[in-house]
């Protein structure tokens, strides 16, 4: 058994029908995106919308937009190279194992994620972007 994970193995959820239909939408952007960009929704999760507003906070990024452009730029940077990526993925997973923090029992785990699927998502907050002059 290997014990790597490929970086490249997308961990896909959707269904065949829903990846085909995503697959061609991206087909059916793809020359106008070459011209003119890409234009898109993302939805963070509290920990990392917390991290980007940091950021913006500390005036590294003039706001959210900026951040994940940079970080998926830097991202397609490495992406060539696979011994960073791998060593990257081993660190963290190195930092994990070594969380001074005492473990969480698997049951206690589950009980704490079925609690918070069974709580309604508080509604998220939306940055506004700003025209400048």
């Amino acid at each position: 058994m290997n014990d790597e994970i490929d970086p490249e193995t997308p961990q896909d959820w959707r269904t065949p029908d829903d990846r085909a239909r995503d697959v061609a939408q991206a087909k059916a952007l793809r020359e106008q995106a070459s011209k003119g960009g890409l234009r898109f929704e993302v939805f963070l999760p509290s920990r990392l919308a917390e991290w980007v507003l940091d950021f913006v906070e500390r005036g590294v990024f003039v706001d959210p937009t900026e951040a994940v452009f940079v970080m998926l730029g830097q991202s397609m940077d490495l992406q060539p190279y696979d011994d960073l990526r791998m060593e990257i993925l081993k660190r963290s997973v190195e930092a994990s194992i070594n969380d001074p923090r005492p473990p969480i029992p698997l049951d206690e785990v589950v009980k704490k994620i079925a609690e918070r699927m069974a709580e309604p998502s508080p509604e998220p907050a939306v940055w506004c972007r700003n025209t400048y002059s």
